[in-house]
């Protein structure tokens, strides 16, 4: 594509709308994806498909979003199994027949450490946040190229790709995975125009987060409070700023960046004190919880 396409010298904003496009979300229906789901909308997309596991929920957050020149629909699937992202990859297809975006907000994000991490556990953990979106990106390529359009991929990591704590043993080991398929893929799909770039956001407040917190720490209602107070800024990562970082490399905004892993917190590995690891226990009834 000739630069002045992608470039407005008088507009340096021109192109950071979705106006016209269509989007892919999974994780859509709530925290980050709904939150982008919510920012592509007000920047004009004309198509989004949110996917996630709660009908309700799903159903309501597409409701939400219908209307002023966009059409929402929500999937409801288990991507934990291969057919049924084989269905998402279909729906797009059979609902807008092109997909200009896709962002992959849905992951595991359960706790283990090295004394209990199960084969179950890493068949899960490795299958949601490595398996499901390579088998997205491959799908939904095939629809970008077959329709001829610049597409823009954005897979959500974690600042825990670096290495992660004593009970993200495999969440660590599976977003640091993530980072290599999304440079192979970036370079891999860079004659067909199609861009994927990897966003690493750190502590969120989101509801997923949340649940996480009540399941596997025992965590007050309220612990937010003191989570935001010990934050160098006061408040942990809000849905909605990083949103604006995943709408930035989803258009074309961010150019011809590709193959990019960003880390988007407010810690910064390898400056300040060297962490102390703290001791874990060697049984943690991780399917009782």
């Amino acid at each position: 594509m000739p630069l002045d396409q992608t470039l407005d010298a008088n507009n340096p904003f021109a192109h950071a709308s979705f106006e016209g496009k269509i989007a892919v979300i999974t994780g859509g229906s709530q925290g980050l994806g709904f939150a982008t789901a919510e920012l592509m909308k007000a920047r004009g997309a004309a198509g989004l498909l949110l996917v996630g596991r709660n009908v309700e929920k799903g159903e309501a957050a597409a409701a939400s979003l219908n209307g002023d020149g966009c059409r929402a629909v929500f999937h409801s699937v288990d991507l934990g199994d291969h057919a049924g992202v084989q269905t998402v990859i279909e729906r797009v297809d059979a609902e807008f027949g092109v997909v200009h975006a896709f962002v992959n907000c849905a992951a595991g994000t359960f706790r283990g450490s090295v004394w209990n991490t199960t084969a179950d556990m890493w068949d899960e953990m490795l299958g949601l946040n490595v398996k499901m979106p390579a088998l997205l990106v491959t799908g939904l390529a095939k629809i970008m190229k077959r329709e001829g359009v610049a597409g823009s991929m954005v897979l959500i990591g974690s600042v825990a790709h670096h290495g992660g704590n004593e009970v993200l043993w495999a969440y660590s080991a599976s977003k640091h995975a993530l980072e290599t398929l999304v440079k192979n893929a970036a370079f891999s799909l860079m004659p067909e125009n199609i861009r994927v770039n990897m966003l690493n956001p750190g502590w969120m407040d989101t509801p997923a987060e949340h649940d996480t917190q009540m399941r596997f720490h025992n965590a007050p209602q309220d612990w937010l409070v003191a989570a935001e107070a010990a934050q160098p800024t006061g408040r942990l990562l809000k849905p909605q700023e990083v949103a604006r970082g995943i709408c930035f490399l989803s258009s074309a905004e961010s150019g011809m960046m590709t193959g990019a892993s960003i880390d988007f917190d407010q810690t910064i590995p390898g400056v300040g004190d060297l962490p102390r690891a703290k001791p874990v226990p060697e049984h943690y009834d991780w399917e009782d919880k």
